[in-house]
């Protein structure tokens, strides 16, 4: 049976973390600012961790 290939869009917005965790971006970051405020424009910029739920499908995605 050949290797399972990386699914390239999860690649792309999942990284492991050297604990095994899945980090991700937040969403609503890239547009329509102005209503939102500073301080919910700066926490939506820092990365997060995916929810415990998702991280088995995601980790197949990735080959992990």
């Amino acid at each position: 049976m050949p290797k399972m290939k990386t699914h390239r869009g999860a690649a792309k917005r999942f990284k492991a973390t050297g604990t095994g965790k899945l980090k991700r971006s937040k969403a609503y970051r890239s547009h329509i600012l102005e209503h939102k405020s500073p301080k919910q424009k700066r926490n939506l910029g820092q990365s997060t961790l995916v929810a415990k739920a998702d991280v088995k499908v995601q980790r197949r995605l990735l080959g992990l």
